[in-house]
Formats: structure tokens, sequence, C-alpha cells
């Protein structure tokens, strides 16, 4: 018996000394939430920027920082449950794609902090108290939309002079989320200056009546289509493009992922830019710093994207001056 008890001895020592070791390794992984509106394909090229900018920082994933990806795919009742999971995984941090996810992360934690980003006006729909002063356990980035519509229909009027009708189609889920007055304002603002008759029109997901949509839209003689996409719209990207071209409808976007998937133009803030800048809140976030003390940032980088290949392919020529302006042509 004392020779068993001599043996055994020194691995339980052994156990002892690297306990406190694996422990301090546990203690050292960090999880990030991610939930999103969207599919893991139609968030790839955010995906990749913020993970490189995490790379960047320090965090491999699956060596010290593990990140729990959610995807609503469009079923936005699912939002709930995918939101209490994260909670329940006590994960460190929730990154959030669009206001739908972050009103969620919202409701289900006051705790953990949360990281928003592609989200309209936070204040108005009470996300934060103001952008310089968050006030709780939410912060990160604006994509301030409202401000920039206005500005899409003078391009696309700067684009196609003749224009006097426009549809405007407007994502269902940002109208429930109370996201688009202030943008269907700017738009109206911008339309009766330039004498632009709008008519808007509701895309309500997560399976919407498209070719319905554009159908209309072409019967009340649009010459042209804004998109207000959101996570509806967003989600059926390529199909919208596809649906644009078909209809022969010139048609401006607020988000470059549908030029690149076939689309004519778009202004927008760069998306991709701001989930990098997403990844350096979490970073701060994981070093202890608070989310009141970390004031919401909007965009700094916005592109005019244009696509040839379709403007050859539903027979319109864009004028050189708006090609001289425009940050990336596709060709």
């Amino acid at each position: 018996m004392r020779k068993k008890v001599i043996c055994l001895a020194p691995g339980a020592v052994l156990f002892a000394l690297c306990l406190p070791a694996a422990v301090q390794q546990a203690k050292n992984i960090h999880r990030i939430g991610y939930l999103s509106s969207q599919s893991a394909s139609a968030d790839a090229s955010r995906l990749d920027g913020f993970r490189q900018v995490l790379r960047d920082l320090g965090y491999v994933e699956g060596k010290n920082v593990i990140i729990e990806y959610r995807f609503a795919e469009g079923k936005f009742d699912r939002f709930p449950d995918l939101a209490a999971e994260l909670v329940r995984l006590k994960v460190d941090v929730i990154v959030t794609t669009g206001s739908p996810p972050t009103r969620a992360a919202q409701q289900a934690t006051k705790t953990i902090p949360i990281v928003m980003t592609v989200v309209g006006d936070p204040v108005e729909v009470g996300f934060v108290a103001s952008l310089a002063k968050p006030g709780g356990n939410i912060t990160g980035l604006t994509q301030m939309s409202p401000q920039l519509s206005g500005k899409r229909l003078e391009l696309l009027k700067e684009a196609f002079p003749k224009i006097s009708r426009v549809a405007v189609f407007v994502d269902g889920a940002l109208a429930a989320a109370q996201q688009t007055s202030k943008t269907l304002q700017e738009t109206e603002l911008a339309a009766k200056a330039l004498g632009i008759k709008l008519q808007s029109r509701e895309i309500i997901g997560p399976n919407p009546d498209l070719d319905g949509a554009f159908k209309a839209a072409t019967g009340e003689r649009a010459g042209a289509v804004i998109f207000l996409a959101g996570p509806v719209l967003e989600l059926h990207r390529k199909r919208v493009a596809d649906l644009a071209a078909k209809s022969r409808l010139p048609a401006m976007y607020s988000n470059s992922e549908f030029v690149e998937a076939g689309g004519l133009m778009s202004y927008a803030p760069d998306h991709v830019d701001l989930f990098r800048r997403a990844a350096t809140y979490v970073d701060k976030i994981l070093k202890s710093t608070k989310p009141a003390d970390l004031p919401v940032e909007q965009p700094t980088k916005f592109e005019l994207v244009i696509n040839l290949k379709t403007a050859k392919q539903i027979g319109v020529t864009i004028p050189q001056s708006v090609l001289y302006r425009a940050d990336r042509v596709i060709r």
C-alpha cells in the first residue's frame, strides 16, 4: 500500500501544478457572439474583414477566441431564441448586424456588452442615449443612412436626367424597426427639389414578392428604382439585382454588395470597413472598456460604385461626369 501511495504522489503533484495553468488558459479564451439577419454566405465579406482585424489585434479563432455564429437567414421570429442562446453561452460580447438583431440582443441582456453595426439612427430607436455617451451596454457604429438618401436620388438624377418617376423599395424589416421615417423624409425632400415623383412600396419578407414589386413599378411607369435596403432585401440581393436588370430599370442601392451582385450603382458607407472597425470595439471591450464609455461612431468612408457591365446589359450609358466621381467601377 505504501508503494502505491509513493507512485501516485508524483502524478498528483504534477496534476496539481498543471491545474492552475489549465484554468488560466481557459480564462484567456474569449467568447464572441455574432447575431445576424443574414446567412453565412451573405455576410462572408463582412466577416472576413472583421476576423482579419481581430487577427491583427492578436485574436486567433480557435486558439484564444471563439466566435459563436447565429444567423437568422431572414426569419426574424428566430431572433429572441438566438439572442437567448448567446446569453446562455455567457459570451463576453455580442456583435449585431442591423436593427432587428440589435433589438433582440438588447431585450435579451442588460449586462453583456453589445457592439452594433449597420444601423440607421440608434438614438431614435432607443439603442443608445446619445452618440457621444451611449449610456448602457450598447455601442458600435451607425451607417447614418437617413442623411445619405437625398444624395442617392441626386446621383440617380444626374446619371439619368430624364427620369421623372422613381420607385422606392422599402425593406419591411426596417419599417418594423422604425428605421425608415427619416430616410423617406430625406428622399421626399430631394425628390421635390428635383421634380421627381416617388412611388413607395414596402417589401415584406422573408420571401417577398419581388416579381410583383417590379411589375408594379414598371406598370406605374417608374423610370428608375431606389432600394432602402435592410436585412430582407440584402438576403435576396442577387435576385433583386437580376430582376432590376430584367426590368431594365436603372437602380440605386444603399449597399455596394448589391452592385457586386450585379446591381447598377450604389452610394453608401463601406460596410466591410464598418465591420473592421467593429473588431476594434470588441478588442477594447475585451480589455475591460465599458460600452457606455465608447462613443458610437459614424461612417468615415463612403463609396460611389458603378457596374458598367450592368449598364451595358440594360442599355444605358453612365455620363462621364458621374463616372469620374465613382470610387469603384466594375467593368
